[in-house]
């Protein structure tokens, strides 16, 4: 990709029940111990993304955005509004109001609750990872974790604040179609 070879790419895909733990992350982020997690059979992996400890899982749509910035002439501040702004627009086809994280807590909040965190790893001038969206995901498994390094926020979903299931399948599908867009359009609502 940084050579120009490979196009900008959006991948979109639900994980299995997984703690990731970014570059900023702890040990005592983690609040369930090993024998917990096995019984809960969600995993720990440690990334080279930015950020602290969040959970992926079921119901959770998560999009990995590979970019080359340059494509864009986007900065990484540029880019993190940018991505922000895209499922901002999307929750507000799903009828659900939201909007960035106040200064100091990236992601997409409706109130006090994130509904989508945001991690990147930056390898110049290729921006990777992205964003986890909660759609059915069991709140629950936020309970083992202090998600983001924040234990006074708390998360929720789509389908929490709906009271509405989300189909994941045809949201995957259908998020497909807004990132291609139209021909000018590419991932993450940027305009080439």
């Amino acid at each position: 990709m940084r050579d120009g070879d490979a196009p900008d790419t959006l991948l979109l895909l639900e994980h299995p029940r997984v703690f990731t733990m970014g570059k900023a992350a702890q040990l005592d982020h983690l609040l369930w111990d090993e024998a917990e997690r096995k019984r809960r059979d969600v995993d720990v992996i440690w990334s080279d993304r930015g950020g602290e400890a969040t959970y992926h899982g079921p119901g959770q749509l998560v999009g990995y955005p590979i970019l080359n910035l340059e494509h864009f002439a986007l900065t990484i501040p540029q880019y993190l509004r940018k991505l922000e702004q895209s499922l901002i627009d999307y929750l507000r086809e799903l009828g659900i109001d939201s909007q960035p994280g106040e200064p100091g807590l990236t992601g997409v909040w409706s109130g006090d609750e994130k509904l989508a965190a945001i991690g990147i790893k930056l390898n110049r001038p290729v921006v990777s990872h992205g964003f986890a969206l909660n759609l059915t995901t069991d709140l629950g498994y936020f309970d083992g974790i202090i998600p983001c390094g924040h234990a006074e926020k708390r998360p929720t979903s789509v389908e929490a604040m709906t009271h509405e299931k989300v189909n994941t399948r045809r949201r995957r599908s259908h998020t497909r179609g807004i990132s291609r867009g139209s021909s000018k359009r590419h991932s993450c609502g940027m305009q080439t």
